[in-house]
This record gives structure tokens, sequence and C-alpha cells, in this order.
């Protein structure tokens, strides 16, 4: 009989097509049971509830011990939407308080949110009142798939330091993205030491693990607790800051625009640090937070601006101690030196103007007067008349500025504080461009003598530089943090760097700046039994008022406070940055404010700057 070759190839067609079946049911059961977790979520979900435990995020504390930040328990109403069978929804509205159609929008954000799921926990409304969660706990067993989750929120003992603090908000997508730690609906450090420090405040997450019936009842702990992970709190912060100090300091800046900024030379640590106008940082927690930050960011006075780190100010004459420690060290002049001042510097048709005082005279009593004309004389010797030395007026520029970055001007200082400014400091190439290759000299960019022009600095440089002073030649790295429980603080915050200037030429500063106190542009800084060190600053503003600055240091031999105060618009650095000054280091050194002092107290508690200000870019 003969053989059918079709059907014998139908035969293998067919069963390479069982056989091809058979390997696609393998795979997908393969699939199913061991690599895709959805039907092994899905089981899960419907005998265990899985809630994440919250630590206790860390306290802080000011330099005394004085407890500043604190937690307070908050509830999130949170629903696996599976779950979530038939239910009187106005009784659950009346019961959290909201209108069916907030309910409704809820419901509608919650489903377009990224990471949606109908098997996992949602959060459907957060933070709840103490008596909306009494209320909604009542009556928690109407409402099947709702639960409730046990959150931390922050809680102040102070209306002050806002910008040192900083607050916790609900991480974004950024956040997540950039930290594997977070998940949806986290809360995270947004600005100030609860940024800096977010990863020893926040502690580690818990998981506690519920077994539920057939119909979700919660029966229980899974294995009696067996499987559960305790949440470990967050590490306590003590910080730098006096907080009555900063209180206080904050109290003499109100109705003005601009900061202060406290150091303790020797060790970096940040006494006070203000930011005004400032803010209540009470209103950033609980369900107003979005509203009231709104609030804050749409205010023309920009109070979410860190003025004290992110403001860059022409120094003005508070520079002019750093000119003088540059034109030592470069031996362009000795303390003998002396530059006329004929009512400012007068050089080849340029005049830059300058107070009466007496004329010549050498650096400490150009320090004592704040003498324009002295350190105009000083860069256009350094820059113009030194060929031999330097070769070019780019080459001498550059070591000029070279020193400058060796003070912390330039560059951030690196201080444990989130969004500090680096100031501006111009380089040869910038003025070669303006000018172009050779054209220009100590006259074109003459106002730089006197921390104008290009120049600018914030508040914590130039505190910093008053620090270096006092310290006659090295500083540590500001910080606000003082300890870390359990943890050793940064070796950044403890080691003393060192400018390229002599220490002998700190000495003379320092003298000149005291001299500056007893009968120069200072004396108003003068505290009885305290011999204080001082620098004022006017500096220069094109769109308005002048800004009023100050430096200063006590005591003089042993100083255990050194300050910068920069108030814009308020006119010579004696008005306003003087007394503000002067009464911080008071309140610091001495506790209080001598009678005699009273009125000055007074004045500047009830001046009012703001007035004279417009809105500027910074």
């Amino acid at each position: 009989m003969r053989k059918d070759y079709k059907l014998e190839k139908r035969k293998y067609v067919v069963a390479s097509f069982i056989i091809l079946i058979t390997l696609i049911y393998i795979v997908r059961l393969y699939a199913i049971q061991l690599d895709d977790d959805k039907y092994k979520n899905s089981a899960d979900n419907n005998a265990f509830l899985k809630k994440t435990v919250y630590p206790s995020r860390g306290l802080i504390y000011d330099r005394n011990g004085s407890l500043i930040v604190y937690n307070q328990p908050a509830y999130d109403v949170m629903m696996i939407p599976r779950d979530v069978q038939p239910f009187d929804t106005l009784d659950f509205c009346s019961t959290l308080n909201i209108t069916r159609e907030q309910f409704d929008k809820r419901l509608t954000d919650m489903r377009k949110s990224a990471g949606y799921s109908t098997y996992t926990p949602q959060t459907f409304i957060t933070q709840l009142s103490a008596q909306d969660y009494g209320r909604l706990q009542e009556k928690l067993y109407r409402f099947p798939g709702f639960f409730i989750q046990k959150r931390i929120l922050r809680q102040y003992n102070h209306k002050a330091a806002a910008n040192v603090l900083g607050n916790i908000r609900e991480v974004n997508p950024n956040d997540i993205k950039r930290d594997p730690y977070y998940e949806r609906g986290d809360y995270c450090g947004d600005l100030g030491v609860e940024k800096s420090y977010d990863h020893h405040l926040r502690g580690f997450k818990g998981k506690e693990i519920l077994i539920r019936d057939a119909h979700g009842r919660i029966q229980g702990r899974y294995r009696d607790g067996a499987e559960d992970i305790p949440g470990v709190a967050g590490r306590n912060l003590k910080l730098s800051l006096d907080i009555d100090l900063q209180q206080y300091a904050e109290s003499l800046m109100v109705n003005k625009i601009g900061a202060v900024v406290a150091i303790e030379p020797s060790t970096g640590e940040i006494l006070c640090m203000v930011s005004s106008p400032t803010y209540d940082p009470t209103i950033l927690i609980g369900r107003q937070r979005g509203e009231n930050y709104a609030m804050l960011n749409n205010d023309k006075y920009k109070p979410l601006f860190d003025r004290a780190l992110m403001a860059a100010y022409p120094p003005g004459s508070t520079f002019k101690p750093t000119q003088g420690l540059i034109l030592l060290q470069e031996d362009i002049i000795t303390l003998q030196t002396t530059y006329p001042c004929y009512r400012g510097y007068i050089n080849g048709g340029l005049r830059v103007g300058c107070h009466g005082h007496p004329s010549p005279l050498p650096l400490k009593p150009a320090l004592q007067t704040s003498c324009n004309g002295y350190f105009c004389w000083g860069l256009k010797n350094m820059l113009d008349n030194r060929r031999s030395k330097y070769g070019s007026v780019a080459n001498a520029f550059e070591t000029w500025k070279k020193h400058l970055v060796s003070m912390g001007y330039g560059y951030k200082l690196g201080v444990d504080l989130p969004s500090e400014s680096r100031g501006f400091l111009p380089n040869a190439q910038f003025y070669n461009k303006i000018y172009g290759e050779n054209h220009w000299s100590a006259n074109t960019i003459i106002s730089i003598a006197i921390g104008q022009g290009e120049i600018l600095a914030t508040p914590l440089q130039i505190a910093n530089l008053c620090a270096t002073v006092a310290n006659r030649g090295w500083f540590i790295t500001p910080h606000v943090v003082k300890e870390i429980q359990d943890t050793v603080l940064d070796s950044q915050y403890m080691e003393k760097r060192y400018p390229a200037i002599d220490r002998a030429h700190y000495e003379s500063v320092a003298e000149g700046m005291r001299m500056a106190v007893t009968g120069g542009t200072c004396r108003l800084a003068a505290l009885p039994d305290i011999e204080v060190c001082g620098k004022t600053g006017t500096a220069q503003n094109p769109h308005g008022k002048d800004h009023s600055a100050f430096i200063g240091f006590a005591p003089y031999h042993d100083p255990k406070i050194a300050i910068c105060v920069y108030v814009e618009n308020a006119g010579f650095g004696a008005t306003y940055g003087v007394p503000i000054g002067s009464l911080v280091m008071e309140k610091y050194l001495k506790g209080g404010i001598s009678p005699q002092r009273k009125y000055l107290e007074e004045r500047m508690l009830t001046s009012n700057t703001i007035i004279s200000s417009g809105v500027k870019k910074h």
C-alpha cells in the first residue's frame, strides 16, 4: 500500500502545534507563579494588611538644651480601593467635616496620582485634627476599606528661626527617584536643618502586618507580631543657635529688610542667623501648609528667601579690613605708609568721595575713620605700580583675588544649610571681556577697593571674615548644628582654615577696628566694661537708599562673638547696622541691655526702614 506523505506531514504539523501550545502554557504558568507578583500580592492583600510604622523624627534643641522642635501625633485616612464596600457617603463626609464635592475630588485626584493601585493603601486625607480623628475612630467599622495611619507632625516651642529650622513636606516624584528610602505619601525635610540633616532626623520606617478574615476585618497581628519590623526614631540635634539671642535679634529686625549673622569665633558655631522679614514656622504645619506656603511665596518681600545665606550684597566699607590685610601681606604698604584723602580719592580726573577727616593717614586711622581715599590709593599702587612684581595688571588682580578667596569670599563657605550663595568676585578675564585685554587699570575698577562695583558677598561671608579677624588669622567653617545624637560631627566643622595672610597683619587690622569704636565711625558700638571692635559699612544702592552694614567682635582679646548686620535701604552704617550689632553683642555677652542703652534698644525695636525699600531682585 502506498504511503500518504501529505497525511504524514500534517501529523507533524499538528504535533508541533500541540507542543507549542503546551510550551506557552508552561512558560505562562511559570511567569504567573514565580515571576509575576500580581496574584501573590492579591492573595496577600486579601489575607494581610501591611501598615507602615512611621518613626518619631529627631528632636531639635538649642545650644543651651532648650527644646525648639518636637513631634505631635497626626493621623491620615487611608483606603484600599478594592476593599471598599458600599457605605453611607454623607455620614463619612460629615464625620470628616468635608463636603461631598471634596470627597469626589479627593477620589479623582487619588486615581490620577502616580503609583495608584486598587490593591495597595492610598492616602485619602492627611493630618486629621484631634476632633476629626476621635469621631472617625468611633465610626470606622461603618466604612470598610478605610483605616487610620498614624504619622508625626512637627511642633515648635518658639516662633523664631524659621529660616534655620526649615519644615517638612510630602515627598514628590523627584524625591522618590533621588532617594529609594522614600515612598509616595512619605514626608521629608524642606529648607533649613530639616532638609540638610533629613537623613539623620528621619530615622527608619517599620512595618506592621495585620491578619484579616474573609470579610476584610482585622483579626490581630500576623504570628503575634513576629514578622513586624519596629520603626527606629531619628537622631536628635543640638543646634549652635542660642534661641533667646535669635528671638532678640529677630525683634530688632522687625519692619526691616536684611540679615544678622553672629558666630562664635573659636568654634565657627552660628549663634544666631536672622533673615528679615521672617515668618512663624508654625504656619507651615497641618493641612493649611500648602495655602500658607503659597502666601509666603507670593509675598513681595520674600520671607522664604534666606538673606543671611542667599542674598549677595555689596559689602561696602566692611570690605576694607580685607584690603588692609592684602596690602600688608603683599608689601604694598607698611603700618607707616600714608595716603592722602582730600574728601576722597582724586586721580586723573576720577573722584571717589569721602567724608572729612585728617589727611594723609596710615592704615589703622584709615580703618578708624573708614577712609575711602586710603584704600583706593592702596589698590592703585598694587595693580598699576608693581609691574616689576606682578608683570601685568591682570596678574596683580588675580593675586588680589586669590587672597580674598582664601578669606572665604567668592565661593560657598560650606555651611550646613541648603541654598548657600557664593556671592561674586570678578576675575581678570571678566574685565578683559568688558574693557578688552590690557585696556583696564586700577582706576577702571577702583570702586572694588571699598567693597562696591562688582563685589558681592553674603552676610554669612562677611560675618566669617569678622570671625577670622577676631581669631587673628583662622576660621572654622560656620555651622548651625553643634551635636548629632550618637554621631560624630563632620570634620570640616572642627578643622581650622588659614587664609594666606600672616597673623601679625590681623592684629594690626583688629587694632584699627578697636580704634573705630573708641574714637571713629563705630562709637555707638561701645559697651560698658567690654572692649568692642567694629567696622561700619555704607553700601551704595542704585535702586534707592543706601544699605547700612556693620561688622564687629568682642571682647577684643578674648572674642566670644563676631557679628555682621546688614539692613537694606537704611542709610549710613552707624544709623542701624552699628546699634543693632552692638545690642546683639551686649545681649549675648551680658544677658541684657544696660539702662543707659535702653533708649537705643527702643529706637531699634520701633524703627521702620522697610518703607524705604522697593521690591528688588537679589
